[in-house]
This record gives structure tokens, C-alpha cells and sequence, in this order.
């Protein structure tokens, strides 16, 4: 049985998913957390089960604190206490304009994207913290490269919850640093998944291929293995940090 506990959320497809299966090849019971589609998260299960390791799907919305506390309530019971957390669950809205946007709608991305972070945040330290009977852990937070290039025209309140997730990260890290607790955040550019669909746009990274100085779009792979390592010994001593998985963008 392993040793060490993941929960990643928002895992039931795209980058969650990629870190799932990577996490779990390398010794991770993992909590494959998601939303609304169960269908997928079973196939995740299924996909690590069958290179034989550890992995339930869990519902739960970020965004319902009480939905929160009872996915880390029961991970606590089904899988042991919680090594590793990947804050990957995350939402946009189709493209448009600020002048167009709606204050509800701009609620909704920041309950999921910060305010469902921040929480989950919260139950990890209170189960990694040693005056808490933990030992110690990581946490990696998903951001995106929008954080810091706005998403002008697209979705800037996206954005800007990036920017919150970046400046979360920072903070948590010196908060929890003495209790052995690293924080760091990955930062993927364009990345070939489902939520482009989301904005309105499903081949956006191939329309945006021709300003990444790498001329093409990245995969879930390629921002798992970052996330990884950020979660692996070889990071003992980073924390407060950021890796851009975004081709030179």
C-alpha cells in the first residue's frame, strides 16, 4: 500500500488528469476529485488501477466550502492523511470584453478559482501541519500564463484569479514554510485541453501556436511533469516558487 497521499483536484480530464496518472506511477494514492463528470474520473481510476495503483474518484465542488471539508473528511478516511495537494480545479467563461461582463459571472470564476483554492488550502494545512500530528507536505497550485499576461479581450477575470492563485502561493509559502509545508505554482501557457471549449473557442492554442516562441502548443504531460517535480525530494528546497510551462511565451 503507499505511503504517500495526493489529492488533485479537478482531475477527471486535461492537466488534473495528467498529474493524476504521473503521481500515481511514481508511488501516490491519489483522490481523482471532480465536479460533474464521473464518467471521466472513473476512467482515470481505471487507467491507474490497471498499471496497478491506488486511486478513488471523489465529487466535490471547489467553489461549496462544505463540499470541501467532507472530500478531505473522506480521503482522510479511504486513503490516509494527505501528503500532496494539487490545486488544478479551474474555470473560465466564454470571451468577451470587461465592458460586457456581469458581476455574477466574474463571482463564479473567483469562487472556484480562489475562493475554492484557498480553502482547500487551508484543509491540507490543517492535516500537513506537525502541530496538527502532520509531516509536513506540498502543495502546487495550477496558475496559468494569464496571470501575467491579462488575457486582454479574452477573459481577464480568469486572469486576474491567476493573479490571486500566484500571490496565494507566495504568501502560503513563507506562512508554512517552518511547518515543513512547500507551496509552490506551475504556470502552463497554451496547453492542448477541453477548456478552450469553455471560452468559446476549442482550437484557440492552434490559432495562438504562431506567437509561442516555440511555435506549438504544450501538452497535460509536459505541466505534469513540472507539477511533479515541484512535489518530489529533488524540490526540498524550493518553495515560493514559479515554473512557466508556456513554450518561451
Amino acid at each position: 500500500m503507499p505511503d504517500k497521499v495526493m489529492i488533485v483536484t479537478g482531475a477527471s480530464r486535461g492537466i488534473g488528469a495528467a498529474v493524476a496518472l504521473l503521481a500515481a506511477r511514481r508511488g501516490y494514492a491519489v483522490c481523482v476529485n471532480y465536479r460533474q463528470r464521473r464518467d471521466a474520473a472513473d476512467a482515470v481510476v481505471a487507467a491507474i488501477q490497471a498499471e496497478g495503483g491506488r486511486a478513488v474518484a471523489m465529487a466535490g465542488d471547489v467553489a461549496d466550502e462544505a463540499q470541501v471539508v467532507r472530500l478531505f473528511q473522506a480521503v482522510d478516511r479511504e486513503l490516509g492523511r494527505v501528503d500532496a495537494l494539487v490545486n488544478n480545479a479551474g474555470v473560465l467563461d466564454t470571451q468577451m470584453r470587461l465592458e460586457d461582463m456581469d458581476a455574477a459571472r466574474v463571482s463564479r470564476i473567483l469562487a472556484t478559482n480562489v475562493v475554492g483554492a484557498l480553502v482547500c488550502c487551508r484543509e491540507a494545512v490543517r492535516r500537513m501541519a506537525p502541530r496538527h500530528g502532520g509531516r509536513g507536505g506540498a502543495i502546487v497550485n495550477v496558475s496559468s500564463m494569464a496571470a501575467r499576461l491579462g488575457s486582454p479581450g479574452e477573459y481577464i477575470d480568469y486572469a486576474a484569479s491567476k493573479g490571486a492563485l500566484d500571490t496565494l502561493t507566495i504568501g502560503l509559502s513563507k506562512e508554512v514554510a517552518a511547518d515543513g509545508i512547500r507551496v509552490n505554482a506551475v504556470r502552463p501557457g497554451a496547453i492542448y485541453t477541453e477548456m478552450h471549449a469553455s471560452g468559446g473557442e476549442p482550437g484557440r492554442v492552434d490559432r495562438v501556436a504562431g506567437s509561442i516562441p516555440m511555435q506549438r502548443g504544450g501538452t497535460p504531460q509536459e505541466v505534469a511533469n513540472a507539477v511533479m517535480w515541484f512535489v518530489s525530494d529533488e524540490a526540498s528546497y524550493t518553495t515560493g516558487s514559479f515554473i512557466d510551462v508556456s513554450g518561451g511565451r
